[in-house]
C-alpha cells in the first residue's frame, strides 16, 4: 500500500480521502479498460440507433452526413495532430457505402453491414477519445508540479543559495483556493463529484487538477482538447493522467455520442470528472455565460441511469460543484482577444494559436505569474445536485424554499422511471443557467479587473459614437484618463461591489479593502506584469493611458454581466 501523503493548503492539512492510489474510482476503471471500451462501444451503437430513430432518419443516412463532415474537415481545417490514415479510413468508408446499394434486396445482409460500418466508425472514435490511468506517472506528476511551481517562486525571490534549495516559500502563497472546500471533501465520500470550471487559460487544467489532488481528492477524469495532443510528450502524459481527448471540430452525431457515451459510462463508474462547460477558453475574457449542453447533459444522464440501472445506487448522487478561476493577467489574452474580435458573433473551427504551444512563452507566463506577487484563486462555490439544488454535507438536496427533496422523482412519471430526452434536455438547461448564476457570485473580482472595467467604460462613454472596432482603434492621444476623475468613478464602482459583496453576489480579496487609490496602483501594476504593451498604465503623475485597447477591453469584459456601466 502507498504511504499516506498529506498536503498543506491555506495552512490547513488534507489527508487523501482514499490513501491508496489503487482503490481509486479511476484506477479500478483502467484496469478493465478493454471492456469498459466494449461497453462504451456497445453504448453508442444503441444510442445512435435511437438517435437515428428521433431524426427519422436510417443510420446509414447518419453514416452519410458524418463522412461528408469529415471529408471537410480533413480538408478545410487539418491538424498537425490528427491520424495519418484519416483520409484512407474515410475513403474506405465511403467505398463501404457505395456497395450497401447493391444490397437493396437483400435487408438481412444490408442490415448487418451497416451496423458492422458503424461499429467500425465508432470504435475508431472511441480507441481515439479514450484515456488511461496510470499510478506512476500520477506519482509523478503530483510531486513535480508542486515542486515545479516552488523553484520558480524560491529561484524568482531566493537570496541566497540555501533558501533556493530548502523551497522555503511554498506554491500556496500564490495559489489560493476558496470555497466550500470541507463540504467537496465530504461530498466525495458520498457519490460521483463534477467540478465545472470556468475557463480562461490552457493552465487551468494543470492548476485543477493540482487544486484537487493538494485537497486529497481522488484523481479526476477530464475532457482535453485534441489541440493540445499537438505536442507528444504533453499527448502521452495527459493520456496517462486520465484525461481523454475532445475534438470539437467533430461535430456530427456519431462522434458526439460516442464522447457522450465515454463521459456517462464513467460517471456511473464513480470517476470524478472536470468539466468546462464554456467548451473552451473564454475568448472575450467574460465569465461564461452560453454553456455547451454537450457533456453536460451527461451528467443528467448518468444520474439517471444510477437511478435506474443499478440497485445499489438508489442513494448514489453526482454532485455539481462550480469552480471560478482568477488570474490578474492570462496568458493567451492576446491571442484570445484577437481571435473573438475576429470571429465575434460566428460558430468556426478551432484556430491553432502559437501560444498554446510555445513551451517558452507558457514558461515566461508560469515565473512571471510566480515571481512577482501575482495570486491566482480558485473559487469552489456551494456544491448542486444535478438539478441545480443545493446539497448539504451529507448529499441531501433542498429546493429554493429550503425543502428537503428526493430528486429521484425529477426522472419519473406516474411514479416510474422513464427515457424522455426532451425532458431531460430542459433539466440541462435548468443546470446550466445555475452555473451561470453561480459563476457569477463564486467569482473573485481583481483590482486588475476593476481598474480595467472603469478604464475601458470611461473611454467608451466619452466615444459614445464609435462602435467597438473604432473605439479600439483610437490614437493614443485619445486614450488618456485624468486620475482624479479615474478615482472618483472608480470609488462609485467599488463602493456597489463591496456593496453586492456584503449580500453574497459576489467576492472580493483582502487587496479590494485597500482606498481606491492604493487599488488603482495594485490593479495598474499586475496588468502591466506580463503584456509588453500594457492594457493600462500611468502616464507622469495625473493621467492613465492604454497602450493596448484589445487587452484593455478583454480584462475590462470580466466585471460584464454585473450591471455596473451605469455608474461609469
Amino acid at each position: 500500500m502507498e504511504s499516506v501523503q498529506h498536503y498543506i493548503t491555506e495552512g490547513i492539512l488534507y489527508e487523501p480521502i482514499i490513501p491508496n492510489i489503487f482503490n481509486w474510482p479511476i484506477a479500478r476503471l483502467f484496469r478493465k479498460k478493454e471492456k469498459f471500451l466494449n461497453e462504451v462501444i456497445e453504448d453508442t451503437l444503441k444510442a445512435v440507433t435511437q438517435f437515428a430513430e428521433r431524426q427519422g432518419n436510417t443510420v446509414e443516412q447518419l453514416i452519410e452526413k458524418t463522412m461528408y463532415r469529415e471529408r471537410i474537415r480533413m480538408n478545410e481545417n487539418p491538424w498537425k495532430v490528427d491520424p495519418k490514415d484519416e483520409r484512407k479510413f474515410w475513403k474506405n468508408v465511403k467505398k463501404d457505402l457505395i456497395s450497401l446499394d447493391q444490397l437493396d434486396d437483400n435487408e438481412e445482409e444490408y442490415t448487418k453491414m451497416v451496423d458492422k460500418l458503424l461499429k467500425r466508425i465508432v470504435r475508431r472514435y472511441a480507441l481515439e477519445i479514450v484515456s488511461t490511468f496510470k499510478p506512476g506517472t500520477y506519482k509523478f506528476a503530483r510531486r513535480f508540479l508542486p515542486f515545479f511551481f516552488s523553484t520558480l517562486l524560491n529561484a524568482s525571490v531566493a537570496k541566497s543559495i540555501r533558501s533556493f534549495i530548502n523551497h522555503k516559500r511554498q506554491i500556496q502563497e500564490r495559489i489560493h483556493m476558496m470555497g466550500e472546500i470541507e463540504q467537496l471533501r465530504s461530498l466525495s465520500r458520498k457519490g460521483t463529484v463534477v467540478v465545472v470550471p470556468t475557463h480562461l487559460s490552457n493552465l487551468d487544467s494543470i492548476l485543477v487538477g493540482w487544486s484537487l489532488n493538494a485537497l486529497g481528492l481522488p484523481a479526476f477524469t477530464y475532457g482535453a482538447g485534441l489541440n493540445l495532443y499537438n505536442n507528444k510528450i504533453l499527448a502521452r502524459f495527459m493520456t496517462s493522467l486520465g484525461a481523454y481527448t475532445v475534438d470539437r471540430r467533430k461535430r456530427n452525431p456519431i462522434y458526439r455520442s460516442t464522447l457522450d457515451s465515454y463521459a456517462t459510462l464513467a460517471a456511473i463508474e464513480g470517476v470524478n470528472h472536470i468539466f468546462f462547460p464554456g467548451g473552451t477558453r473564454s475568448r472575450s475574457g467574460e465569465i461564461e455565460k452560453d454553456l455547451k449542453h454537450g457533456l453536460l447533459s451527461t451528467v443528467i444522464e448518468s444520474q439517471r441511469r444510477n437511478f435506474v440501472e443499478d440497485p445499489r445506487a438508489q442513494s448514489e448522487k453526482i454532485f455539481v460543484v462550480p469552480l471560478v478561476m482568477s488570474y490578474h493577467f492570462v496568458f493567451e489574452a492576446k491571442t484570445l482577444i484577437k481571435q473573438y474580435l475576429g470571429k465575434t458573433g460566428q460558430e468556426q473551427y478551432y484556430v491553432m494559436d502559437r501560444d498554446s504551444s510555445d513551451i517558452i512563452k507558457f514558461l515566461q507566463f508560469v515565473w512571471t505569474t510566480f515571481s512577482k506577487s501575482s495570486d491566482i484563486y480558485l473559487s469552489y462555490g456551494r456544491p448542486m445536485d444535478v438539478f441545480g439544488n443545493f446539497v448539504n454535507e451529507e448529499g441531501e438536496s433542498y429546493d429554493a424554499e429550503g425543502r428537503k427533496i428526493e430528486i429521484q422523482d425529477y426522472f419519473k412519471s406516474k411514479g416510474e422511471y422513464t427515457e424522455d430526452h426532451q425532458r431531460d434536455k430542459q433539466y440541462t438547461k435548468l443546470l446550466a443557467d445555475k452555473l451561470v448564476e453561480r459563476y457569477h457570485v463564486e467569482n473573485y473580482v481583481f483590482s486588475s479587473h476593476l481598474v480595467a472595467f472603469v478604464a475601458f467604460q470611461m473611454l467608451k462613454k466619452r466615444r459614445s459614437d464609435l462602435n467597438l472596432y473604432s473605439l479600439l482603434r483610437l490614437p493614443s492621444d485619445y486614450r488618456t484618463i485624468e486620475l482624479d476623475e479615474y478615482l472618483e468613478v472608480l470609488s462609485r464602482v467599488l463602493d456597489k461591489l463591496r456593496e453586492m459583496n456584503n449580500e453574497g453576489r459576489v467576492n472580493l480579496p483582502s487587496h479590494l479593502r485597500n482606498e481606491p487609490a492604493a487599488i488603482v496602483e495594485h490593479g495598474v501594476k499586475n496588468l502591466g506584469l506580463y503584456h509588453d504593451k500594457r492594457p493600462l498604465k500611468k502616464q507622469g503623475e495625473k493621467q492613465l493611458v492604454s497602450d493596448n485597447m484589445n487587452l484593455l477591453y478583454y480584462y475590462h469584459n470580466r466585471l460584464v454581466g454585473y450591471e455596473l456601466e451605469s455608474l461609469i
